[in-house]
């Protein structure tokens, strides 16, 4: 004879089940964090200092996880040290950066700021504050998952791609960012376009750029030391 569990007992089972889903389930592999997993990118470099005074450079990036630590709360933090090379031979240090798991998002602390830059699971059209965990002003970052996604002649499948920002007044400023996170590699493309225009009398509503940065990042290479 069939056996038939409670119903309280089964639906105590199954609060467990779902309040611990499997890492895949929550999508972390969109993000994949270990000891020496590694990413480099390929970066184009535009500085605004003036109308007329810009610089660009290209170089490259790599992101290397150096190690894990608890933090007070018993969160594994994971320590991400960026160096920069204009040759992929020689390599010096950039700078360094954190990422942890915290409360199905992936919290990034870089340049004493914490970012929330991907929620799990990735879900179509969701949005979340990304500046909850400062004290900056609220910054509603929106996520789109795309079947297939081609970067440096290589298609990437499962893509999750988080526009942080897509304005433009084209009178004072410009405000382009965002990043692309690909199933079982992490984060693939990194756009940033934050510029001002000259706003003065004989130069306001021409677009003339007066300040500001353009950053691109792309994914050339990665895996696991």
């Amino acid at each position: 004879m069939k056996k038939v569990l409670p119903y309280v007992l089964l639906l105590f089972l199954t609060s467990c089940q779902d309040d611990n889903p499997a890492p895949v389930e929550l999508g972390l592999d969109y993000m994949p964090l270990s000891v020496n997993r590694f990413w480099i990118y390929e970066v184009a470099e535009t500085i605004y200092y003036g109308e007329s005074d810009t610089e660009s450079s290209n170089f490259f990036y790599r992101d290397i996880i150096s190690k894990s630590s608890l933090d007070v709360e018993g969160n594994l933090v994971y320590l991400v040290n960026r160096e920069k090379s204009t040759n992929q031979s020689d390599w010096v240090n950039h700078s360094v950066y954190t990422l942890q798991l915290k409360e199905k998002s992936l919290l990034r602390y870089s340049d004493n700021t914490k970012e929330i830059p991907l929620v799990f699971p990735p879900k179509n059209y969701i949005s979340w504050d990304g500046n909850i965990y400062n004290n900056l002003s609220k910054d509603e970052f929106n996520l789109e998952l795309i079947n297939a996604y081609e970067l440096n002649n290589k298609t990437f499948q499962s893509v999750a791609k988080v526009l942080q920002e897509e304005e433009d007044d084209r009178i004072t400023f410009r405000d382009n960012r965002y990043e692309i996170y690909a199933k079982g590699v992490g984060m693939i493309e990194k756009y940033y376009e934050v510029l001002s225009y000259c706003s003065r009398n004989d130069c306001l509503g021409e677009q003339i750029v007066d300040g500001g940065r353009t950053t691109h990042l792309k994914l050339i290479s990665n895996g696991q030391y």
